[in-house]
């Protein structure tokens, strides 16, 4: 079953990871301010939402802009209004004017005004939205840009950089708790890997754990790792079509001893298929989002 983006699946000890707030904290802006709304489980614990971390993000940058804490949580919950809800495909109008003051600002290699617009997008808006929304987009209209050769190697690298910086900052933690557990990779000579750091960001933030090998990694050690540590999922992602067919007894292989996906624009059908793997054929967010839980 799917999870909503604002269903309540978050422990406090998820929340204050995630916010960067202690736990002792977090209980006292909802018991002083009513910052945060739990609700109980069936076994009595509290269980968060995306919006209560967004709530919990926005008052930490009122309250490093000076205001005390009363006064930070009586803004942020003001910041509540009917209207600030995200949703695939719309953006509020602030968002979006901060979606063109974030391009302006990794064009101009000016990276404090890259974090500081960073920041606040992703106090207003959630982490899903955040990515698929404005970085996906930002990351394909570059590529474009370069190919075309109206941006330059030294562009592609900055923002590259300072959005790895981003998602790993997001993925501290990623590999803790009890839910299912997936292991993400690259294959030999791709070393592009941010759509698949996006994609386990996401898939952690519905519940997954997360092993990351990352870019540049060999189908064989991928398969022992696989077999030393038994996963849920095993998510191969390759950028260039090619890539992955010299690969396809390896990845049959691999697929027989663990659930396999292929992805990206080197995942072709007819090779998913015929290695036994399923292919996420979607952006990183949307896959994330469809691959649920084992039952």
């Amino acid at each position: 079953m799917a999870i909503s983006k604002d269903s309540p699946v978050l422990r406090i000890g998820e929340l204050s990871r995630r916010a960067g707030v202690s736990g002792h904290v977090l209980r006292a802006w909802e018991r002083r301010y009513g910052l945060l709304r739990p609700v109980r489980s069936e076994g009595g614990f509290r269980l968060y939402t995306e919006a209560d971390e967004r709530r919990v993000r926005r008052m930490r940058n009122h309250l490093a802009r000076g205001l005390s804490a009363a006064e930070a949580a009586l803004a942020t919950l003001q910041d509540d209004a009917p209207g600030r809800q995200d949703s695939p495909g719309r953006l509020p109008a602030a968002a979006s004017d901060l979606a063109g003051t974030l391009r302006q600002a990794f064009d101009t290699f000016d990276e404090p005004a890259v974090q500081a617009v960073l920041d606040r997008l992703l106090s207003d808006l959630s982490v899903t939205a955040v990515m698929r929304e404005i970085v996906l987009p930002y990351l394909a209209e570059l590529g474009d840009r370069w190919e075309q050769g109206d941006a330059s190697i030294a562009q592609e690298h900055f923002a590259s950089n300072l959005i790895r910086g981003r998602l790993a900052g997001l993925a501290r933690g990623w590999g803790d708790g009890s839910g299912p557990r997936a292991i993400l990779a690259c294959p030999s000579g791709e070393r592009h890997d941010l759509a698949l750091m996006i994609f386990g960001v996401i898939l952690n933030r519905r519940g997954w754990r997360i092993d990351y090998l990352g870019a540049d990694t060999p189908v064989e050690e991928l398969t022992r790792t696989a077999a030393v540590r038994p996963p849920d999922l095993v998510v191969l992602a390759a950028t260039q079509p090619g890539t992955l067919e010299p690969l396809a007894a390896a990845l049959a292989a691999l697929a027989s001893t663990a659930p396999l996906a292929l992805a990206g624009a080197g995942a072709a059908a007819q090779l998913a298929a015929a290695v036994g793997a399923r292919r996420l054929d979607t952006d990183p967010v949307t896959a994330a989002e469809t691959i649920g839980r084992p039952r």
